[in-house]
């Protein structure tokens, strides 16, 4: 099938029989002339063909757009980069197509389907797919972004180009939720076994209202892979009850994790001071503003720590396998690994890091473009996504930490 590549047409290979998904080094050669600065090298690992032995000196990632009708797919996955390798396109194999869900289906209409949600599946008609440069064109692709209304075409052009180059770092539309690599919280408690009783707890009572609610939330948990149900025969030894909170008429689920932040040890690794950050943002000319997808649900947690982070409920008892709203230490694992992943830009002071909210204040709108375009690069790896409605591009004023700036 013909797909979208860095906004270009590329031939597409979806291989059952194919162990890993690649693309060989004379075809990004010939389509993609910077491709070796996006190159994750790694030692050198050899593959079997027909012809005898390829070998791999490296991974790339690469968004694919999938064009449909009823809107586009997106998936990031993978690449082995082989020598001497004779494929015009793109190979996805069984690793991810096990990974997003796709299954191929030989019949006469020749369809596929993609989601590893099997009871919401539905078959996916391909059709072809030319590149988009129009402005009117970008601007309906990533509508959810905001933009300074006073930039001109060329600025918005301009800024819109870096985006749709980086797209694997935003959530559009139903993406699923990804899960940040090689970043997990692991949570110490200062307490030994057998744990206090504060910190295994029968559910709280519960409204009938409740019970809808919390049914509603934990099936949007489980679809986005952010906890699992216990079984019958694993040891449970912390079970924090459910708390449902409202505000504004919305509620929002969490587990009651005081007694759990009672007994755990603290991170003590600093916060930025908010007044510090705000002069900092004083002067600058122009900014840009970004935010996760579901903040601390992308960032996923240690085995030994899951155990902790489970809650009770008429349900059953269920495990959180990413970072749940409300647990001590998050924001400090957040804060550092952020700092770690963006120290250069810090250093070179354009840009202000306050937990999950990222700030960018270039001199020139040149600079602006340039400095989203360093900020998406290194978010891309670590598989990190943006919420896409939360971004500001271009601004001379927003509202940032909680001021006007």
């Amino acid at each position: 099938m013909t797909v979208c590549i860095d906004n270009a047409q590329n031939p597409l290979i979806i291989e059952s029989g194919a162990h890993c998904s690649i693309v060989a080094r004379n075809y990004l050669d010939n389509h993609f002339p910077n491709w070796e600065s996006q190159l994750y090298p790694i030692k050198a690992k050899n593959f079997k063909s027909e012809s005898g032995k390829i070998t791999s000196i490296g991974t790339i990632i690469k968004e694919i757009i999938i064009p449909h009708r009823k809107g586009n797919i997106r998936l990031n996955p993978e690449f082995f980069v082989l020598n001497d390798a004779h494929i015009q396109g793109f190979l996805v194999g069984s690793d991810h197509q096990r990974m997003c869900g796709i299954d191929i289906y030989n019949s006469k209409s020749r369809h596929i389907t993609i989601s590893n949600n099997k009871e919401s599946k539905s078959s996916l008609d391909i059709y072809q797919v030319s590149a988009h440069d129009s402005l009117e064109e970008l601007l309906s692709e990533l509508k959810e972004g905001q933009f300074n209304t006073t930039l001109t075409s060329k600025q918005k052009l301009s800024l819109l180009k870096r985006q749709r180059k980086n797209g694997p770092a935003f959530a559009i539309g139903e993406e699923p939720l990804r899960k940040i690599r090689g970043h997990d919280i692991e949570l110490y408690l200062d307490v030994e076994r057998p744990y206090p009783p504060m910190l295994r707890r029968p559910p709280y009572p519960e409204s009938l209202e409740t019970w809808k609610e919390i049914e509603k939330h934990i099936n949007e948990l489980l679809e986005m892979d952010v906890i699992r149900k216990i079984g019958h025969n694993e040891k449970v030894e912390i079970t924090p009850p459910v708390l449902i909170t409202w505000h504004d008429g919305k509620s929002r689920l969490g587990g009651d994790f005081r007694a759990l932040n009672n007994y755990t040890k603290a991170d003590r690794y600093p916060i930025p001071r908010i007044p510090h950050a705000l002069y900092k943002l004083a002067k600058a000319k122009f900014i840009a503003k970004m935010d996760w997808m579901k903040g601390f649900h992308q960032n996923g947690a240690k085995p030994n720590s899951m155990k902790l982070l489970r809650i009770i409920f008429h349900m059953g008892i269920y495990e959180y396998t990413r970072i749940p709203f409300g647990i001590k230490n998050a924001p400090a694992h957040f804060q550092r690994m952020m700092d770690t992943i963006f120290q250069e830009a810090i250093l070179e002071g354009w840009m202000v890091v306050y937990i999950d909210e990222i700030i960018l204040y270039p001199e020139t709108l040149d600079d602006h473009v340039q400095y989203v375009d360093r900020v998406l690069t290194k978010w891309t790896p670590i598989n990190l996504q943006i919420s896409l409605k939360k971004c500001n591009f271009g601004q001379q004023e927003l509202l940032a930490l909680g001021n006007k700036v």
